[in-house]
């Protein structure tokens, strides 16, 4: 749910700032074989600057300051046209400073390094990600799911289902390569760039500066990196994917390309769910010698599936050839192996994947994996130690809210496990145990108000109560069949975007007006605000529900005190000329005469008493 609004809003974004058509055009030249040599025109405009901003300012991580100490708000109250020209700047002769090196700790015990650049570098970051993503996705083969906008990982399982029972391909190569983000090589990304037909050079050269940015360890000493990308840089993630790219066609050229290549190749057709039609071409493909191999990955996590044994270990040694030869990239043995799924599981995401005979047939089963199962148990259990040591009924809300929302977020992602039920019955049962001898009161009735935790868990007899506040059951969970990716879905085509959501409804060119008239006196975060309301307000007065003249529209604060962040989306409102003086004018005469001329009722009466009660101002007698 929470990737699929995601994924709506960086769309509703690019609209904010007209960018869409433009990147669109880049999709649709990249898809047609065009090259580019001039990108940084595009790169470096305000419009794309300022969607930069807007995408970055959500991120949890635009709140983790970088070696200068720095985060989003030291840039959210800089002058709109200062913070424009600050980010051109970077651009004109690019230096990153040190990336600061943090390590987290991974499930298996061991530590994950992160590189976080400085904030300033990630707008950079952000700013080339939005014009090269379109480019390299016309580019990109359609069975890597990872970090790719509307791809997920329940796409990648469902996609791997279909290839073990469907496909009837039970032999899986697993391949899991040595430290992969710290062993890319620069100079062979750098080319595989340009291959991809983005030839700006100064791009290039911005790109490679940034691969080469020092990092600072820990202890405070700065190293230069001679190959890698940092895990945490906003473009690593697409860096990546243009590393294995290549991977990912030369597997596709073994089997699936052979079809499109044959002498009498037939047209290539899919069912409505993404699933291609089979043709007689397969068919003379399975007469040959070839050996039949697919490939599913997400980020740098892959597997290949085979329809024999000999086939799966002939394809593991070619591609680990293949690996270390075109990309110096060098494969674990130890953790690297032929996987008979009729005999064994294999994991993939945290799921643990097999085959099991089902009359005639072979059919999935798959369990969440051992490590996630401890995983998921060490955060719950942690949960209730929190709620258990709260000592208020606030505090008691706040951490019964986190841990609710702990166990909706591993029911969404583990759901497509075809055995869910069972492995959740099982984390529950210990968990459940803690709840009962560590927190006192809780109780079996009680009333659900949140509308979605009403829908979702009001039928289970599992709900439970501490006070006022629902406590949701983490058994309660059942298997969901994974969707497969539609092939109709495209953030860069109008068709495909038709799928995802619907284009703005607000009148574009008074958007664009807002967006190209910013208030110079104000902050980067207001101008992209006011913005935001008006898409937000369908282009209606907040007051009077009328439709707004952007010319003389009135961006109002609900409260000017500073600490509260006067210039959140939250304590803004846009206001007509004649709701203003509703909200704010002293002569009460003038105020109720334009109450009754626009008819407000009782539920907009109170809304504009809080207004006013906010600003010191007489209030209004209740409807």
């Amino acid at each position: 749910m929470a990737q699929k609004a995601k994924k709506k809003s960086k769309l509703r974004h690019a609209e904010y700032y007209d960018m869409q058509k433009t990147f669109d055009s880049l999709y649709a030249d990249s898809k047609s074989g065009e090259v580019f040599g001039h990108l940084m025109d595009i790169i470096s405009a305000p419009s794309n600057i300022k969607l930069a901003f807007r995408n970055i300012k959500g991120n949890d991580g635009s709140h983790t300051a970088g070696t200068d100490g720095r985060t989003i708000e030291s840039l959210a109250v800089m002058p709109e046209d200062k913070f424009v020209k600050l980010i051109q700047k970077q651009f004109r002769r690019y230096e990153p400073k040190a990336v600061k090196r943090v390590e987290i700790p991974k499930p298996n015990g061991k530590m994950r390094p992160l590189g976080i650049p400085c904030i300033i570098d990630r707008i950079v970051q952000q700013c080339i990600l939005q014009v090269m993503e379109p480019i390299c996705e016309a580019k990109f083969y359609e069975h890597s799911y990872g970090f790719r906008p509307c791809r997920s990982a329940e796409n990648a399982i469902s996609y791997a289902y279909g290839l073990a029972q469907r496909n009837k391909l039970h032999y899986v190569v697993d391949v899991d390569v040595k430290g992969f983000f710290d062993n890319v090589d620069h100079r062979k990304l750098l080319k595989q760039i340009w291959t991809l037909g983005i030839r700006d050079t100064k791009l290039i050269q911005i790109i490679k500066a940034m691969l080469k940015a020092p990092i600072e360890m820990p202890d405070g000493e700065n190293v230069l990196p001679s190959k890698g990308t940092p895990q945490g840089g906003i473009l690593s993630p697409l860096l990546a994917n243009i590393v294995l790219n290549e991977l990912d066609w030369w597997i596709a050229s073994q089997w699936d390309e052979m079809v499109r290549h044959m002498k009498h190749p037939c047209k290539v057709t899919y069912y409505p769910n993404g699933a291609e039609k089979k043709c007689n071409s397969y068919t003379a493909l399975k007469k040959s010698n070839l050996k039949e191999m697919r490939i599913v990955r997400y980020a740098d996590d892959f597997k290949i599936f085979c329809r024999t044994k000999e086939d799966a270990e002939k394809t593991y040694y070619a591609v680990k050839d293949w690996l270390w030869k075109r990309l110096k990239l060098e494969v674990s043995d130890e953790k690297s192996k032929v996987t008979n799924l009729r005999k064994r599981d294999s994991e993939f995401l945290g799921f643990r994947i097999r085959l099991r005979r089902k009359s005639n047939s072979w059919v999935i089963t798959s369990n969440v994996c051992d490590k996630a199962i401890h995983r998921i148990s060490k955060e719950m259990a942690d949960s209730v130690k929190a709620i258990q040591s709260s000592k208020t009924a606030e505090e008691i809300s706040l951490n019964v809210g986190d841990y609710n929302a702990k166990v909706i977020g591993v029911q969404d992602y583990y759901c497509i496990a075809t055995r869910v039920n069972l492995n959740f019955s099982d984390i529950a049962r210990p968990i459940n145990g803690q709840l009962l001898h560590r927190i006192d009161g809780i109780k079996k009735q009680g009333e659900i108000k949140n509308r979605y935790l009403r829908k979702r868990y009001g039928k289970s007899k599992q709900m439970r109560w501490i006070g006022e506040t629902p406590l949701v059951p983490l058994a309660y969970v059942q298997f969901k069949i994974p969707m497969r990716k539609s092939r109709k879905i495209n953030p860069y085509t109008s068709e495909g975007r038709a799928e995802i959501h619907d284009n703005l409804r607000v009148d574009v060119n008074s958007m664009l007006w807002l967006m190209r008239h910013p208030i110079s006196t104000e902050s980067i975060r207001y101008n992209d605000n006011r913005v935001s309301l008006y898409a937000g307000q369908d282009g209606k007065c907040a007051i009077t529900g009328k439709k707004l003249d952007v010319q003389t529209c009135i961006c109002y604060r609900k409260t000017n005190d500073c600490k509260k962040g006067n210039d959140s989306y939250q304590n803004l409102l846009l206001l007509s000329l004649q709701g203003l003086a509703i909200v704010s004018s002293e002569d009460m005469m003038s105020v109720v005469a334009l109450v009754k001329e626009y008819s407000l009722n009782a539920k907009v009466i109170t809304k504009v008493n809080k207004l006013r009660a906010t600003a010191g101002l007489p209030l209004l007698a209740a409807k």
